[in-house]
């Protein structure tokens, strides 16, 4: 499974400024998680946990897989977050989405 990033940054920076910053927080992921092929499947595990219990889930409710799985990637999105917008990040500096194919 492989998997596709836009990231959402400021509006003015330049196409090749924001390939430039996908590339950081690709290479920041996939770095934190150990290999770029456990982004996808560590992400739509993520997204199962989110839809079965919400965006936010109680990590108490959790099996503790799902905790694991949770912590590994809130801790390497965290990681690269930080390598495209720093670590002073505001909300509405930008985001991103992850496609998974």
């Amino acid at each position: 499974m492989s998997y596709t990033l836009i990231l959402h940054t400021p509006e003015g920076d330049s196409p090749g400024i924001r390939q430039q910053a996908e590339r950081r927080f690709c290479r920041a992921l996939e770095e934190s998680l150990g290999d770029a092929s456990l982004v996808a499947p560590v992400y739509a595990a993520v997204q199962r946990i989110c839809a079965l219990h919400g965006p936010e889930p109680d990590p108490e409710a959790l099996t503790s897989d799902e905790r694991t799985v949770l912590q590994l990637w809130q801790q390497a999105e965290s990681s690269a977050l930080q390598a495209v917008f720093g670590p002073h990040r505001h909300l509405d500096e930008g985001g991103y989405e992850i496609r998974l194919g």
